[in-house]
């Protein structure tokens, strides 16, 4: 698969989205080496708890360039979605969907998310699964939205003692 170049995108009406008052316009493209203390730095404000180490952030990068796309006014990075799909093309996982918390509820989480969409069904990619906080109902109301379900229980300890996550999954 080759990269998608840059992509300026618009919203529901049509508008642009911008990142602040300042009028710069965010920009959806793939990830650049440059970009990588940026995503660590987004990483931390959105996953504080738990945020990627620099060196995970650094292999994703070398592994999957192509599959981290970020979002940037030109000067600030305010997003990104990595996600990897398993040697038989067949299913892909969303790693990680991040939206600064400045940069929420103006639908840029679900902007990443249908290119994401978007380019896993032309690849034929048949399933895409993610992994969520059972308590951040904005992401699952998002995910839903996009047509993902549930099983029925949370998954106990799914990362470990006390990271108990609900798994969800879209058929494409």
């Amino acid at each position: 698969m080759t990269a998608c170049p840059e992509e300026r995108f618009s919203g529901r009406t049509g508008q642009a989205y911008y990142a602040d008052r300042a009028d710069r316009p965010l920009t959806m493209r793939a990830a650049e080496e440059s970009d990588l203390p940026e995503l660590v730095r987004v990483d931390r404000e959105v996953f504080p708890e738990e945020p990627y180490p620099y060196f995970v952030l650094r292999q994703f990068f070398d592994l999957h360039a192509d599959r981290l796309l970020v979002l940037d006014d030109g000067d600030t990075l305010h997003g990104y979605v990595l996600f990897v799909t398993t040697s038989d093309h067949y299913t892909s996982w969303v790693m990680s969907l991040a939206v600064s918390p400045d940069q929420r509820g103006r639908g840029l989480g679900r902007r990443l998310m249908l290119e994401v969409l978007r380019r896993l069904r032309a690849e034929g990619v048949r399933e895409v699964r993610l992994t969520v906080e059972p308590t951040n109902a904005a992401a699952i109301m998002l995910y839903r939205s996009l047509g993902f379900s549930s099983e029925d229980q949370v998954r106990k300890d799914y990362f470990g003692e006390g990271e108990d996550r609900l798994v969800m999954t879209l058929a494409l």
